[in-house]
């Protein structure tokens, strides 16, 4: 029966010009030949026992010992099992032609490595970029920040180098859960990091940029987001809102006006007021498009709201923003709106203190606030869907757009009368 075993080769002869001798692959069948595993160590730093080198040499100090020997036992390991595999088989060959189909064996492995490499060289960091590039290109700069902040996450993780599309795995996974965790970072968070890194994943699979063994998001679950608790305020709160005074034109004055004019409008988002126009305004009705879903939506002007716009709209153009904090929707003044969404919600605080309200007010309380008042006024919940009380805002909206404009004006009218 043919063998196979790991050694040192102490021929003198055999040294290399640092002294050292190089690890062989020992194969006897009916007669013993060498192969050279181009690993080199002294004879001090060959654990011939266990056939690997050993940690504490050192002609290894410098080396990558762990890998090394994985190696080395990777290659043994094929040895023998082709020998195995062979059976009687082995009868038949000479032992050239064993060692033949051993390195064959070897450069199989090692062509489908390189290939695996080479065909996946892309890494996750690059094709972030080209998505960030691309949402910036459409005007979704939100978007491209949650990319560009997942992926920087997980490259933290990774000791800051890039991650090729196939080294990530489920353990991958697991580990950057459990690191976030440690520090104390909430579901919210890890959620968030982990949904943009599995959209940055699969939009590369959707776009035949890499194709997976084995998608780790099939086999990891990513943990759910916590249903933060709803910030709603009652209908009288928005009463004592109404009844403060500020010297007109300063921003508490304009921030006064923002909260009550989304209230008006149905719970409408901060950002998709910034960006109304004068022209939006046609005859009773204000059009926009949703900054989250680009969805059309037509609003009925209420009474309150009418007085707001009569401020507003005075001398300005049908392409003038209708407010102060107008945004137009570009990369290039997004940094500007955010900035801008800071300062309002700043302003809020000061807003609720003075109202007695005893909550961080935001201009997200406002949407909460109208689907909350609406649920507790009796109005259909096929109408408002829960409000803002389901984990996503996906669901209400749908809700929302299958009824027509008459009986949201309804509603509406209920809501902020």
């Amino acid at each position: 029966m043919a063998r196979a075993r790991l050694t040192l080769d102490t021929r003198e002869k055999s040294k290399n010009s640092n002294g050292l001798y190089p690890i062989i692959l020992r194969i006897f069948h009916r007669k013993p030949r060498m192969v050279r595993m181009d690993k080199y160590t002294s004879k001090d730093g060959w654990d011939d026992s266990r056939m690997e080198l050993k940690k504490s040499a050192v002609a290894n100090k410098e080396l990558d010992i762990t890998a090394i020997n994985l190696e080395l036992y990777d290659k043994l390991h094929i040895a023998k099992s082709i020998i195995h595999g062979l059976g009687k088989t082995l009868n038949d060959i000479t032992v050239d032609i064993l060692i033949e189909n051993i390195k064959k064996a070897w450069d199989d492995i090692l062509e489908s490595e390189l290939k695996k490499n080479f065909s996946n060289s892309l890494t996750i960091n690059d094709w972030c970029k080209v998505l960030v590039e691309r949402k910036l290109k459409e005007q979704e700069p939100g978007t491209a920040k949650w990319y560009a902040d997942s992926i920087r996450a997980v490259t933290k993780f990774n000791n800051e180098q890039p991650i090729k599309f196939f080294h990530l795995n489920v353990t991958f996974l697991k580990e950057f859960e459990a690191e976030h965790r440690a520090k104390g970072n909430s579901n919210n968070t890890i959620s968030a990091y982990l949904r943009g890194l599995s959209a940055v994943y699969n939009s590369a699979i959707k776009e035949d940029k890499f194709e997976p063994e084995k998608n780790p998001f099939h086999f990891y679950k990513i943990p759910s987001s916590k249903r933060t608790k709803k910030k709603a305020l009652p209908k009288e709160n928005f009463t004592t809102i109404r009844k403060l005074n500020y010297p007109v034109g300063s921003n508490l004055f304009h921030v006064k006006n923002y909260l009550l004019s989304m209230f008006n409008c149905r719970g409408m988002n901060l950002i998709d007021l910034a960006k109304l126009r004068v022209k939006d305004i046609q005859n009773d009705r204000i059009f926009y498009g949703r900054s989250k879903t680009d969805d059309p939506l037509s609003v009925k002007i209420t009474k309150e709201f009418h007085d707001i716009l009569v401020y507003y709209v005075s001398g300005k153009e049908p392409c003038d923003f209708i407010f102060p904090i107008g945004y137009d929707g570009s990369v290039t003044n997004f940094k500007k709106y955010r900035s801008d969404r800071r300062l309002v919600n700043k302003l809020c605080k000061i807003i609720a203190k003075d109202a007695k309200l005893n909550v961080p007010l935001t201009s997200y309380y406002v949407r909460h606030s109208w689907a909350t008042i609406a649920k507790n006024m009796g109005i259909p919940t096929e109408i408002i869907s829960e409000g803002l009380g389901h984990h996503s805002l996906k669901t209400t909206e749908i809700y929302l757009r299958s009824f027509d404009n008459r009986v949201l004006d309804d509603a509406n009218d209920l809501v902020v009368a």
